[in-house]
Parts: structure tokens; C-alpha cells; sequence
């Protein structure tokens, strides 16, 4: 802690520098640039055809749609893999 008037030698700076701390902030960083970019650039309204139905969505909700559905499709095929596993010992 710095107390006003009084001055830091490098031996101080030396010990609160934390690269991996200041990395995984720039990385958090970019992440949430590239996110909120993401999200601006693929906001235009589309078509979804389903066989009976048409609707108008906006791309970004697709998008994420698709990837929760892929997400829990690989969560529960790899649960469906490690009780087969179980079963076979």
C-alpha cells in the first residue's frame, strides 16, 4: 500500500508485477471486444426454413442457438460414452 509522499523503489514494483495477472486481463479483454464485435456484426435479421414453418430470426441468436445445441449434444453423447464404458468392465 502506497502512502501519499512516499515513493516506490523498483524492488516494490518488482514484487507487485503479475504478468500472468495483466495477460489474463488483455486476454479477457480482447475476448469481450471480439464478442461484442461479433455480436454487432451479425445482427441482420434472416430466414430460418423449417418444413412447415418459416421465421424470421436475427442471425446472432442462431448462431448461439446452434452452439448451446452442440454443446449439450457433446455433453450428453459423452456421458452416453462413459456409461457404455461402466457397462463393458
Amino acid at each position: 500500500m502506497r502512502l501519499p509522499g512516499r515513493r516506490i523503489d523498483a524492488s516494490q514494483l518488482d514484487e507487485n508485477w503479475q504478468p500472468r495477472l495483466y495477460g489474463r486481463l488483455i486476454v479477457l479483454v480482447l475476448l469481450a471486444a471480439y464478442a461484442i464485435a461479433f455480436v454487432l456484426e451479425n445482427r441482420r435479421r434472416v430466414s430460418v426454413h423449417f418444413v412447415f414453418v418459416t421465421a424470421g430470426v436475427s442471425l446472432i441468436w442462431l448462431v448461439l442457438l446452434a452452439l448451446a445445441v452442440g454443446v449439450i449434444g457433446g455433453i450428453l453423447l459423452g456421458q452416453l460414452e462413459r456409461r457404455r464404458r461402466r457397462r463393458a468392465k
